[in-house]
């Protein structure tokens, strides 16, 4: 005969066990139980991964309006604007799929448990709530780069879901204390679960300011008009496509670049574009799901060279040229101090080289920098007196000049470089632009000098009108010098004809004492017909005496004809749009489904890591299952919605069961077992999709902003709606839905202390200029502060909560 500690925690599933496995020692069962419990963690994120796809699909759906253009030829335009309100989307669909294993926990264990109420659901509802607020606001708050800021764009809507987030908990202590303690009458669940609609409702007229109308601030951001990306309600932005105007945009900024291909190109407009279209809190989740388990990312692979590109048409600007301004998202300007030029060339005999060291962007802040001098060809003590010393921008100076002496030993040299650097700490609140280096050149003046083409071939536009062919003046510039040059048609295919494509002709270049760069121009015909690449040869035929000639006296001029650029442009764009369309976040077909499931990262191979090919193995069986879901661009993702649903559905009851299993096995309280195992295995995902959009938006909306509104919804939703059924039925049998107070109200209480301080540290540090005046981010120390308080209220509510459970701490509710 077995005794009754055999057969321990063996009846506290609702499907499991399945198998008689009793008979085991109690520590290996535990071990079974927590890997499986940890396993299906897995599952019920890579199908809230799909969920998400259906929601994301539902959500982005777009009607075209008609609305007034002056500009158009019938004074009208089509614009496409979304189906669905952001607010309402994020309060509705959107809670609802971050929510789903929490929600539908609470409504299995009462329907499994003959209507009777449990403390797992309720305790996972609390318990994901707190770690949502404190935990994942905290994260996000110590998250952004020193010196910047992400500030709630829409403070009317989070003011709304703030409230309610405290007040859905107040509400479950009335009605459970105050009002029917122990017990919950039929109009008390309907009441509650009202409160999903009423707050919605409420929601959507403070986003659409019914009343307190502020003014509007243009939703265009710097960076998206000037790559011609549109505004965030573009229809290519929408749909994630790229157009002509857009890649075009970044061509401009890329200038021409022989040493990337057209792929390189489509990969870096890919990637910019990815970066710059605005994401939905949807895509952050699915995001970060992916990322976890080794799926289908939804940001493209760069190479090195790609991603140096794409670092400096992020910030703006111009490769190899200018820096931009150093926008700060969430409002402002960072300081920028860079060269005002990344070379310079200073005679010999001058004796001093000038060098001018600018400061853009917020001017209203004191700076310090380094500038130091660092050997080239030419040598400190040798041919230049060097520096090392310390600057100060003083409020509101831009620019400061640096003298650096140069010997003149009166020997001829060949002219010789040396470097400037300018360094700062990162702690100062500015940063180095794309020009920290400035190249000296100490021209040797002793000599006429050696005249050479400085590139040995150049690209113009048809339509550019001039061909404009750069000669330089090397190894000396004393006296006047001049240099013959003359135009040569090429033989063969693709050879521009003088006359007909290009004036040819002769001509002399004259340099004056100390000139070291002319241009010859040359006239370029546009006829206005498609034609392929020309090209036609520039040569320096002769010098002056004393003068002479270097290695490059022959440069190809290549015209580029328009039809062609514009050919390159659409090819461009289809890879691009190939590009978007292999990281869009759904599936149109099961093939790709399968495919994407059965390969590691999707089947992007090159970006993956050990780590990637640990987790692929680990969830490579929940991600064959769940393929089987409908596509989401079926029937508009309504099939994949509702499948998806179903199926989180079964894989929360088998957590449900695993977690009561293990809870009872190690001793823990179900309520215990809840705020912690449960709680953080449901909302891992929701962390790193806020930690992501928090660092990638510019606002902090999508990271904290939505926190509070899932939080209400959870309670609405997540004890509304199995509470109703639970009192429906009971009232039926004429008696009441009992829920004891006790350990549910407890937590109750210190999760809504604990969340009135956050939400006001979050108002104080959106007022208070020295915390930087931003929900997140702002100066080191007051952020790493305000993180620690805030991940400590967490561990408060967990050891308080838990000291309760078990009677510890003696309460009177």
């Amino acid at each position: 005969m077995c005794d009754l500690e055999t057969y321990k925690c063996s009846d506290e599933g609702l499907l499991l066990p399945l198998v008689n496995e009793y008979t085991w020692d109690t520590g290996a069962r535990a071990f079974v139980y927590l890997i499986g419990l940890f396993w299906s963690f897995m599952g019920v994120s890579i199908i809230a991964d799909i969920f998400m796809q259906s929601i994301e699909m539902i959500t982005s759906r777009t009607s075209v309006v008609i609305i007034a253009d002056p500009d158009s030829s019938d004074g009208s335009k089509e614009v496409h604007v979304k189906t669905w309100n952001n607010t309402v989307a994020n309060l509705t669909l959107m809670a609802l799929g971050s929510s789903a294993p929490e929600i539908l926990l609470s409504i299995i264990e009462i329907v499994g448990n003959s209507f009777e109420a449990g403390a797992l659901g309720p305790g996972t509802i609390v318990g994901s709530a707190a770690f949502n607020l404190f935990v994942i606001t905290g994260v996000c708050v110590m998250s952004i780069p020193t010196g910047e800021g992400r500030r709630i764009k829409a403070i009317k809507v989070f003011a709304i879901t703030a409230f309610f987030c405290v007040f859905a908990y107040v509400w479950l202590v009335i009605i459970l204390v105050a009002i029917t303690p122990d017990f919950v009458d039929l109009w008390e669940a309907v009441v509650t679960l009202l409160f999903f609609p009423l707050l919605v409702i409420l929601a959507y007229m403070a986003d659409k300011e019914f009343c307190c109308k502020s003014a509007q601030v243009g939703d265009v951001g710097e960076e998206q008009a000037e790559f011609g990306l549109g505004d965030k309600g573009d229809v290519n932005m929408i749909e994630g496509m790229a157009n002509k105007e857009s890649v075009a945009g970044i061509l401009k900024k890329m200038g021409n670049r022989p040493d990337l291909t057209e792929e390189d190109e489509a990969r870096i407009a890919t990637a910019l574009i990815a970066k710059k279209t605005p994401h939905t809190r949807a895509w952050y989740r699915i995001n970060a799901i992916r990322m976890l388990t080794s799926g289908h990312k939804l940001v493209p692979s760069v190479n090195e060279k790609q991603a140096a590109i794409l670092e400096s048409l992020e910030q703006g600007e111009d490769v190899g040229s200018t820096v931009s301004l150093g926008i700060v998202p969430g409002g402002g300007y960072k300081a920028v101090v860079e060269w005002a030029a990344g070379s310079t060339a200073v005679l010999e005999s001058d004796g001093r080289a000038k060098l001018v060291l600018m400061r853009h962007g917020n001017t209203d802040v004191r700076v310090i920098v380094r500038v130091e001098t660092v050997d080239g060809t030419a040598e400190a003590d040798s041919d230049y007196k060097p520096i090392d010393e310390t600057l100060v921008f003083t409020p509101g100076q831009t620019s400061k000049e640096i003298h650096i002496e140069i010997i003149d030993d009166n020997e001829y040299e060949p002219d010789e470089v040396f470097f400037v650097r300018v360094t700062m700490d990162p702690e100062e609140p500015a940063t180095i632009g794309n020009k920290s280096i400035c190249q000296v050149t100490i021209v040797n003046d002793d000599d006429p000098g050696v005249f050479e083409f400085s590139k040995p071939s150049f690209v113009f536009k048809e339509s550019a009108g001039k061909a404009l062919v750069e000669v330089k003046r090397l190894n000396g510039c004393s006296g006047k010098a001049s240099v013959n040059w003359q135009t040569k048609d090429r033989d063969g295919k693709g050879a521009a004809v003088a006359g007909r494509d290009y004036v040819g002709g002769s001509g002399v270049l004259a340099f004056e004492h100390g000139e070291l760069v002319k241009t010859i121009e040359i006239e370029i015909i546009d006829d206005q017909e498609y034609e392929k690449d020309e090209h036609f040869d520039v040569l320096l035929t002769g010098c002056s005496d004393g003068s002479k000639l270097g290695s490059l006296k022959r440069t190809v001029v290549t015209i580029l004809n328009d039809d062609e650029f514009k050919g390159v442009v659409s090819r461009i764009v289809n890879l691009t749009n190939a590009n978007l369309d292999q990281i869009s976040v759904a599936h149109s077909t099961w093939s790709q489904q399968f495919t994407d499931a059965m390969n590691v990262n999707g089947g992007d191979i090159e970006g993956a890591t050990k780590l990637d090919y640990l987790m692929h193995f680990l969830t490579f069986g929940w991600k064959v299952i769940f393929a089987i879901v409908p596509p989401a661009q079926i029937w508009g993702g309504w099939l994949a919605f509702f499948i998806s649903l179903a199926m989180i559905g079964i894989l929360t009851a088998i957590i449900g069961d695993l977690a009561s299993i293990f809870g009872c096995l190690i001793g823990l309280k179900p309520t215990v077992t809840a705020i912690t195992f449960v709680a953080l295995g449901t909302s891992l995902p929701d962390l790193f999709a806020s930690k992501t959009a928090a660092q990638q938006e510019e606002h902090a909306d999508n990271s904290i902003g939505n926190v509070t509104g899932s939080n209400s919804v959870n309670v609405f939703l997540g004890l509304g709606l199995p509470w109703t059924i639970a009192a429906v039925y009971w009232t039926a049998k004429d008696t009441t839905f009992e829920v004891p107070a006790g350990n549910l109200s407890f937590g109750v209480i210190v999760y809504t202390v604990c969340a009135i301080t956050t939400i006001t540290l979050l108002l104080v540090r959106r007022g208070v200029p020295s915390l930087g005046k931003n929900e997140l981010g702002g100066p080191k120390v007051p952020k790493i502060v305000c993180g620690v308080i805030l991940m400590f209220l967490w561990f408060l509510y967990v050891i308080l909560s838990s000291l309760q459970a078990y009677d510890i701490l003696e309460t009177q509710i």
